[in-house]
């Protein structure tokens, strides 16, 4: 019997002792809370320091890009200054000019025209000459009304040509159109 009276008790020890080893790993292998803790304070500053980098980032392109259109809309002319310089230079030489002569002024005054035209044409600025035309509003502004043998509201004259840089409207060309005959 003291066999069976030990047999329970070295049962109840057998079963206590891996309770007591599986709670010993179980408590060496868990964090434990400030450890837990510990970590979360890490990440979090990880995440909010890549956040704040981030954020810099985005705020120097910001003010790389104001600082490139700015200096993009200050010298976005330059080069066009530049072609229009040798016009200058064209008429100065040409009204320094003493001439009695006519004809030599008419020629050098149509030679700056020709090199205005290149410059023009050069920067894609084209002439508005609608003469024959129907009135376009977005083209043209009429600032009167003649009678004329043409349909109405077409153009019948042009007071001062307009001009257009890459297709848009740099200045509307003022124009006279027909009426309409009653």
């Amino acid at each position: 019997m003291e066999q069976q009276e030990n047999k329970p008790q070295d049962d109840q020890q057998a079963a206590a002792t891996p309770n007591a080893t599986a709670t010993g790993q179980t408590a060496d292998t868990t964090p434990s809370m400030e450890e837990m803790l510990q970590e979360a304070e890490r990440k979090a500053q990880e995440h909010y320091d890549a956040w704040m980098y981030a954020k810099a980032e985005g705020e120097n392109i910001r003010r790389r890009a104001a600082e490139d259109v700015s200096k993009a809309q200050k010298f976005a002319v330059e080069r066009f200054s530049n072609e229009m310089l040798a016009v200058m230079d064209s008429l100065q030489a040409g009204l320094a000019v003493e001439t009695d002569n006519v004809e030599s002024f008419k020629s050098g005054m149509e030679l700056t025209l020709k090199q205005l035209s290149n410059v023009f044409d050069k920067f894609h600025i084209k002439e508005i000459n609608p003469v024959g035309e129907k009135l376009d509003p977005h083209q043209h502004q009429a600032i009167g009304m003649v009678e004329s043998d043409q349909p109405a509201n077409t153009v019948v004259s042009v007071m001062q040509k307009g001009y257009t840089l890459n297709e848009r409207v740099l200045r509307p060309a003022l124009v006279m159109v027909a009426k309409a005959k009653e």
